[in-house]
């Protein structure tokens, strides 16, 4: 193949595309950091005023610095997004404009999964979101005739190979499917960029692969990062329960997330400190490794052979299980011997060439903090080798592939996914509200569910807080029905709440909703037994168990305190992106946020703050800019920061 063109100016790079591409302008974009922000600005910015050039986007996951949305939250979060992604950040033009529903009427952006809860309220983007599973948008993209595929890699030093490296998911996938509709190959474009890490393997690819090259000049900007969120009770009571469901030697797939950063902190602290794990479980209930789904499916014991990582998303949870000797079972793309591992045959040589060749990471794209992008760029040589990136039918499917080599790799697996809320029936809803406005996106869990029920040995987990805060007051999460459901409930299998596990799996409905029943909220569970009764799917006779009114946050934090007092169960388990002031400041905001949500709470609180004295946290005030309050609405702002700080200290 030739050399792609190369290109130092944005500009001009735009140009080249335009000449090489008659009518409509068909680009896919990358979800998450293999987007290149500043070549699809320049993109954007030049056809915005052309509608002779009409620009169809696809894409997922347009990451956008958070902004606050009041004085107090503007004041902690504009240092804090300099200090995170920097002054040069380059937002994304588009983004900005669908906020506004200001996009051209030529210009048009489809994603299949949008940043959580950024896009609720844009009429254009809740119009053009495209409700797929992760496995069907490659096929999509060529019913929509994509003929441009831009992307930002890394580069090797003599600028001869190129690394897809975050970002493996659904480029390989699309071409195919483009070009087995008989279709042209799109255009693609690379922008080169040197703080992507590089990995080997599948992502590489020379040059040539590409069309178009652009390198534009420094200052590079960071990679887009999540910030790391404090994990509370309920975060910790929901990881450990589903800790214990996990098996050694098996396959783990988790998301991201506080729920995920507690799992993964059970999960070490059970193979590094299981003295100490087994503590956190019998505070949180005395029986739990006599669960039957912990008998049947989990365990509490070390990690003798360790886990294989097998997740559409790698982030910095798998960085610890890696770090702490979790993640470690070896795979192989060798079917002879990998039957040979599973039935106990193998030879020395065969074990030999499993450390050798052996892989114990998969996944289809990355995304994290900065401490975890710095690992996956100075991470040692064996761990490099032993961490693969993926197409993501490979990773999130068992079909169209080696289907015998994935089911023998994929022993005893445990697809771990979060959910906003579950019906006592057991479906799950996870990705939009009732009146159909997206939160998120389906994105891969339904083909994680469906994988649990395809292999013999696997469960799909799905994690919930049993309650949220809906306008000041309690709602549970547990419901009924709801209006929306993201997985059926004839696809039930295993529900964590923070009060416990609930096992679904063919269960009959009456089952179902007695064990849904059982890990909800005690505020709520008379509400749901008594509408079960009616709809004649629980027997009249049937009384709520004595031991299902400890289901309270009171409860749960008096058995979690003194292990939140003794460290080992800290707020940032995997390390936290703010400063320790920060970390008190995103305390005492959270509580003033939580005391003030309705009128009455709200006044009370001022009141409170009003007659309260003044915080001795003079470095929290400072930072929030708020040590020396000018006009009086300051002086209120800051009554209330030093009071919250009070009430969290």
């Amino acid at each position: 193949m030739a050399s792609p063109a190369l290109f130092t100016s944005l500009d001009d790079a735009v140009e080249s595309l335009l000449a090489s591409i008659d009518g409509p302008l068909h680009v896919g974009a990358p979800l998450g950091i293999g987007k290149p922000h500043r070549l699809l600005n320049a993109l954007y910015e030049r056809v915005v005023g052309d509608p002779s050039r009409p620009l169809h986007l696809y894409t997922a996951l347009s990451l956008d610095p958070p902004d606050g949305s009041s004085d107090l939250e503007r004041r902690f979060i504009g240092p804090f997004v300099s200090r995170l992604y920097g002054e040069d950040f380059p937002r994304l033009s588009y983004v900005q404009a669908q906020k506004r529903d200001a996009l051209p009427t030529h210009i048009e952006v489809e994603e299949f999964y949008v940043q959580s809860g950024a896009l609720m309220n844009s009429r254009q983007a809740q119009r053009r979101y495209a409700s797929l599973n992760y496995t069907h948008v490659a096929k999509a993209l060529a019913d929509r005739g994509l003929n441009c595929i831009v992307q930002k890699v890394a580069s090797n030093d003599e600028g001869t190979r190129f690394s897809l490296s975050s970002n493996t998911d659904l480029t390989f996938d699309a071409i195919d499917a483009i070009v087995a509709r008989g279709l042209p190959r799109p255009v693609l474009i690379a922008e080169i960029d040197p703080r992507l890490p590089w990995l080997d393997g599948v992502p590489a690819v020379d040059s040539s692969f590409f069309d178009m090259v652009v390198a534009p000049p420094a200052p590079y900007p960071k990679l887009f990062a999540l910030p790391r969120q404090p994990v509370g009770d309920i975060e910790y009571a929901i990881g450990f329960y589903a800790s214990t469901l996990v098996r050694d030697g098996g396959t783990l797939q988790i998301g991201i997330g506080a729920l995920s950063d507690a799992l993964c902190h059970a999960l070490v602290l059970r193979h590094t400190d299981n003295a100490t794990y087994r503590k956190v479980l019998a505070a949180l209930d005395p029986d739990i490794e006599r669960h039957p789904a912990v008998l049947v499916s989990g365990g509490l014991d070390t990690f003798a052979q360790g886990l294989y990582g097998c997740s559409e998303m790698i982030n910095e949870g798998f960085q610890h299980l890696v770090q702490a000797g979790v993640i470690r079972r070896k795979v192989v793309e060798n079917e002879a011997l990998m039957k040979r591992i599973v039935d106990g045959e193998a030879s020395v040589l065969d074990l030999e060439l499993l450390d050798r060749d052996g892989e114990f990471l998969h996944g289809a794209f990355y995304l994290g903090s900065p401490d975890f992008y710095e690992w996956l760029y100075r991470m040692d040589d064996d761990t490099r080798r032993a961490i693969g990136m993926r197409r993501v039918s490979e990773v999130n499917e068992l079909y169209g592939g080696n289907e015998t080599l994935e089911r023998l790799q994929r022993q005893q697996s445990r697809f771990f996914n979060t959910c906003m809320m579950a019906t006592a029936l057991g479906a799950a809803v996870s990705d939009a509200l009732d009146d159909g406005r997206v939160v998120s996106g389906v994105g891969g869990q339904y083909n994680f569910v469906a994988m649990a029920h395809a292999l013999p040995d696997a469960r799909s987990v799905l994690l919930l807080r049993a309650s949220r805060d809906e306008r000041g007051k309690a709602a549970s999460n547990i419901r009924w029905n709801y209006g929306h459901a993201t997985i059926a409930r004839h696809l039930r299998d295993i529900y964590v709440s923070e009060y416990g596990i609930a096992d679904v799996r063919g269960k009959t409905d009456e089952d179902c909703v007695v064990a849904m029943a059982a890990i909800a909220d005690a505020r709520f569970q008379r509400g749901l037994i008594d509408v079960a009764k009616r709809s004649r799917k629980l027997a009249e006779t049937f009384q709520l168990p004595a031991q299902w009114a400890r289901n309270s946050p009171r409860n749960l934090r008096e058995r979690l305190a003194p292990l939140r007092g003794d460290g080992t169960l800290p707020d940032y388990p995997l390390g936290s992106d703010f400063t320790e002031v920060e970390q008190r400041l995103v305390k005492a905001l959270g509580w003033l946020k939580t005391n003030a949500a309705t009128p009455v709470s709200k006044a009370l609180t001022v009141f409170g703050a009003l007659f309260a004295g003044k915080s001795e946290d003079a470095e929290a005030m400072q930072r929030m800019g708020l040590n020396q309050p000018g006009n009086w609405r300051e002086k209120l702002s800051a009554r209330l920061v030093s009071y919250a700080l009070q009430n969290t200290r």
